[in-house]
């Protein structure tokens, strides 16, 4: 791609003559003629004329020659990122048939007076398959499965657990069909006999059967109180479910299992029981990307001579596997083509193209002489007259399409049977295109690295490389390890919920993306480096505090600001003293929060201000403090803090 040279001098034709009517009046005053019909100003004007097109030349020169260095050491700017998430399509009702959600429909966010719509497209096809209940059975203990579909269709109750309940018991519900990736709703009538449980944190586990063994399903609500009362249970099936043989019945197996509870979790002293049960199928969950499918999309009429370009109607091109499908026609069918990094090890009849995602151009092999004066070609050459297409691709992507949990709720395709859509998580790994400057400063880096990892700058600019849908990266020595030895911290991109809150899960990086990394950099790294890629370490951080309003203000208002400041303030990806997140290690102080909530407006004084070490993940909270230390790994998380307002109004 051509990179972009600055406009060093933008001044234009009426600058110019204005600038020499302030110096004739400074120079010669006895000039009093400026209107347009004296000579002398006609001759200005034809001087700044001239100057205008020596100008527009030298625009040109200084900062192009900067560009083409950066060209010839193959320095090209990076295309857009797409986000991506999953998103549940719900149906209006449960059907007796499958409900296809096919590739290319469109969600998309609402549109409002001043931001418009941003919509995604489903990356493959959803089948929404129909079910309902085949059978059920009690597992107690490990041991071998009883069948109580029987009980079940008499209405008799029987116990879903063993009489003394225990971790591992387990209760299975047999589906009639497999459902990959579908939401199925269990419908169940017990009696409350699961004494001892707490119904809002039951000690239980639900999970589907796949080809690689269990896999836990996410529970969208569990009306029943964990087995405590009748209810409905909402389950998001993973994909990869399918049936198979539990006791002596096939079926597409979901089961709930008892687990060991946590420290101060009540567990059951009595078996639940159950004496009804019905199951179905209400929706089902697909990936969509924040781009555009265009296919058949017609470059031209191949010249059939090396190194020919062509460029897609859309552009950028999203990344994908392909990217782009091209393929060429002689008018007796289509040839499918296969995109390269370069065209080095790209021999005369290999079919072979490359692509710049960022402008869409597409570039076939070079004919290239060698020292003996013959012509090599790299890669093969449409025939003249061929028909250059390409079949299939995506354009899109940039930071707009990082939005919140919840916010893709407008169907813009229509599908039958399909009431609503939602997604559950927010989309993330959108990447704006790269810029000049930014490119300008990643050349040298690239340059005294040589694609090689040595110094800890060198793992963080690699590992940005690998994933740039990343939003911070830190690369630390271990230290009990010795010098032998690197950590990078990564830090996933995260959109807060609506209200600007993180939750703990959206901070902790994917499997994917610490492969992705850590492949890139362990082809990098120098011989005897063991190199260790995950999470930081989150410290959680609960403030309590007292604050009083000034006479007249709202007191809610005044609470819901200061808690937005400390939220904001200690936000591990746009927190911090410059608002570019909270810094590795770095230490958190009362005095500090004091300040953040004195600046708060409408707050008066800041009566009480306590530190609290906290976990994130049990929510347990030590004592208070006047200082918080981080290890060099670690970052700051906000975790429930409290705020009271004294006086204002009410």
């Amino acid at each position: 791609m051509p990179l972009p040279a600055p406009n060093l001098d933008d001044r234009r034709f009426q600058q110019f003559v204005d600038d020499a009517k302030r110096y004739i009046q400074q120079r010669c005053p006895e000039w009093t003629d400026h209107n347009v019909s004296d000579p002398g100003v006609t001759l200005i004007e034809a001087v700044a004329h001239m100057v205008d097109q020596l100008v527009y030349r030298l625009n040109r020169v200084p900062e192009k020659n900067h560009v083409a260095f950066l060209e010839l050491l193959g320095i090209t700017l990076l295309p857009p990122a797409a986000a991506r998430t999953d998103v549940t399509f719900w149906l209006s009702a449960p059907h007796d048939e499958d409900v296809l959600v096919p590739t290319g429909v469109e969600v998309a966010t609402q549109r409002t007076e001043q931001e418009e719509a941003v919509v995604f497209t489903t990356v493959r096809d959803l089948r929404i398959v129909p079910c309902e209940l085949s059978g059920i059975a009690v597992q107690a203990g490990g041991g071998p499965p009883a069948d109580h579909t029987a009980d079940l269709r008499a209405e008799k109750d029987f116990a879903c657990f063993s009489a003394a309940p225990r971790p591992g018991d387990v209760l299975a519900i047999g589906l009639s069909a497999a459902v990959p990736s579908c939401a199925v709703m269990v419908r169940m009538d017990s009696r409350v006999d699961g004494v001892g449980v707490d119904p809002r944190q039951p000690p239980l586990l639900w999970e589907a059967f796949t080809g690689e063994g269990w896999r836990e399903c996410e529970v969208a609500s569990d009306g029943t109180g964990g087995l405590n009362r009748p209810g409905d249970v909402v389950l998001h099936v993973p994909d990869g479910h399918v049936m198979s043989r539990v006791g002596v019945q096939e079926a597409g197996w979901l089961r709930c299992r008892l687990t060991e509870a946590r420290p101060g979790q009540p567990f059951y002293s009595v078996s639940p029981t159950v004496r009804a049960a019905e199951v179905f199928t209400i929706g089902g969950t697909t990936g969509v990307v924040h781009a555009e499918t265009i296919e058949d999309d017609l470059l031209g009429e191949a010249a059939g001579v090396p190194g020919e370009r062509f460029r897609t109607e859309y552009a950028p091109v999203v990344a994908g596997d392909p990217p782009l499908v091209l393929e060429t026609s002689d008018g007796e069918g289509w040839q499918r083509w296969e995109a390269v990094e370069h065209f080095a090890a790209s021999g005369p009849a290999d079919p072979h193209f490359r692509l710049d995602a960022a402008t869409g151009e597409v570039s076939f092999g070079p004919a290239v002489r060698t020292p003996d004066g013959l012509l090599r070609q790299h890669g093969a050459v449409p025939g003249k007259g061929a028909v250059v297409r390409a079949g299939r691709y995506r354009t899109g992507g940039g930071r707009l399409g990082n939005v919140a949990r919840g916010a893709l709720t407008v169907l813009r395709t229509s599908v039958p049977f399909v009431a609503r859509v939602e997604n559950r998580e927010a989309a993330r790994g959108g990447v704006d295109a790269e810029t000049l400057e930014e490119a300008k400063r990643r050349t040298p880096v690239a340059l005294r690295a040589q694609d090689r990892a040595v110094t800890a700058r060198d793992y963080e600019e690699l590992a940005r490389r690998a994933a740039p849908d990343t939003a911070r990266i830190r690369c630390l020595p271990v230290d009990e390890a010795g010098a032998g030895a690197v950590r990078v911290l990564v830090v996933p991109q995260a959109v807060p919920d609506p209200g600007g809150r993180l939750r703990f899960e959206q901070l902790v990086p994917g499997d994917d993306l610490l492969r992705r990394v850590t492949r890139h950099l362990d082809e990098r790294r120098p011989i005897g480096i063991r190199l260790a890629v995950g999470p930081p370490f989150y410290q959680g951080v609960t403030v309590v505090s007292t604050l009083h309003a000034f006479v007249g203000a709202e007191a809610e208002r005044v609470r819901l600001a200061a808690l937005d400041a400390l939220y904001g303030h200690l936000d591990p990806l746009t927190g911090g003293a410059d608002g570019r997140g909270w810094q590795f290690g770095r230490p958190l102080q009362a005095g500090e929060v004091f300040a953040v909530l004195q600046r708060v407006a409408g707050v008066e004084l800041v009566d009480e201000v306590r530190l609290h070490a906290a976990d994130p993940l049990t929510g347990k909270r030590g004592d208070a403090v006047e200082r918080i230390d981080l290890d060099a790994s670690a970052l700051v998380f906000s975790y429930d803090h409290k705020v009271r307002v004294l006086g204002g109004a009410s």
